[in-house]
């Protein structure tokens, strides 16, 4: 049966190629073979540390590993393929999205962007509430979810050529193009989507407005520190933590892209030990062992993590001005942003106003890294405030 949000708007240039997603059984058994065989390191002092100082314990590991011995793939792809899928044929790869399609005439676009180690996923809990609040008849934005080139169901990026974030956001921006809505559409993103969004707000026409819930930058020379408010303050420790003791991942995903991608290549439960490590530490609150489970076995049934972490590679050697401080990436179309106390780095209002035209801002108690997945409702309804405001922009 069709689904009643798959109907792709009709003026679309080039219509999408429906997808449903089907893992090979083979797949789904191998994995359940190496889980079931993979070691787990012994006992260490650091291993033991419940406050995971020095990473995740061994008893989350080994819980884990018993969980994923016991998990059944089937459940989370039939909720993937719940949702229309569709994919375009850009630049010699195969980019996958997810899409939810009104019927409305002035319904506006909108793009959803994830970033590292997220997916399309993350966005399943916002689509969902769309999906159950209203009719496509009532639906007041399309709503388009890509895979990032490298990320999931996506083609990885070309072999034989540098591929960056305003490659990857020229390879967006066709995918909404294509969908007719060279017009005007809206984007959102939070972690790498952050960044890409950030360009196709500077350089590419159609994306009109942008909307974002992570902003890395280093203090600005010309606020003071009297522009803070207190929790701001108190919750610049969290970057503090995290470039101190957080951040090595990035190092190695931007030194030595090809190692780390053999080395998690190569073991399922070393990916789930890399990756869990970020779903417990960078939410608010630590992601449930399902919901880390699933995403993992996406990324490990896709081969997706040596694929995915090009993006790194351009923040080595580090710049010496980060990218939303750079003049060039300065945001002159209404800019919205919601603040998460949790984020990795949450940075304050007076330091993100510096980085554009800031027209919308909300601050939210609870939150971190993963909006999209811990907080759904909240950054809904955020964006959608913020669509209100700059509606008159799109055409």
């Amino acid at each position: 049966m069709a689904n009643p949000f798959g109907d792709v708007p009709s003026g679309a240039k080039i219509p999408p190629k429906p997808f449903q997603l089907n893992i090979p059984r083979e797949k789904l058994e191998e994995l359940s073979v190496l889980v079931s065989i993979s070691k787990v390191s012994p006992p260490t002092y650091e291993n033991s540390q419940e406050d995971r100082k020095y990473g995740i314990t061994r008893d989350w590991l080994l819980h884990a590993r018993q969980d994923w011995k016991d998990f059944d793939w089937r459940p989370t792809e039939n909720r993937i393929n719940s949702f229309p899928q569709f994919t375009y044929e850009i630049e010699g790869m195969t980019i996958h999205f997810v899409g939810l399609f009104s019927k409305k005439a002035d319904a506006v676009p909108i793009v959803l962007l994830h970033g590292w180690p997220g997916s399309f996923l993350e966005f399943l809990p916002l689509l969902s509430l769309l999906r159950d609040k209203y009719s496509p008849e009532e639906l007041p934005f399309h709503v388009v979810v890509p895979s990032l080139p490298g990320f999931t169901l996506s083609s990885g990026p070309p072999l034989d050529k540098n591929f960056t974030g305003g490659d990857t956001a020229r390879v967006v921006d066709q995918v909404m193009v294509n969908l007719g809505f060279e017009g005007g559409y809206v984007a959102q993103g939070g972690d790498i989507g952050s960044k890409i969004g950030r360009i196709l707000a500077v350089d590419h026409d159609a994306c009109k407005a942008v909307h974002l819930n992570a902003c890395y930058m280093n203090k600005p020379d010309n606020v003071e520190d009297s522009a803070i408010s207190e929790l701001e303050k108190q919750n610049l420790a969290r970057g503090e933590w995290f470039f101190t003791y957080g951040h090595a991942y990035a190092i190695e995903h931007g030194t030595r892209t090809s190692t780390i991608g053999h080395v998690l290549s190569a073991n399922p439960v070393a990916l789930l030990s890399w990756i869990g490590e970020k779903f417990l530490d960078w939410p608010d609150e630590p992601l449930p062992v399902h919901d880390i489970l699933e995403s993992v076995s996406l990324y490990w049934l896709t081969d997706t993590f040596p694929r995915c972490i090009y993006h790194y590679r351009e923040q080595v050697p580090l710049p010496k001005v980060q990218h939303a401080q750079d003049p060039r990436w300065y945001i002159k179309k209404p800019f919205g942003f919601s603040y998460f106390p949790k984020e990795l780095v949450p940075i304050p209002r007076a330091w993100v106003e510096t980085t554009g035209n800031l027209v919308f801002w909300n601050s939210h108690e609870k939150g971190g890294h993963f909006a999209a997945f811990e907080q759904p409702a909240e950054l809904l309804e955020d964006l959608g405030a913020f669509v209100e405001k700059v509606r008159a922009d799109i055409k």
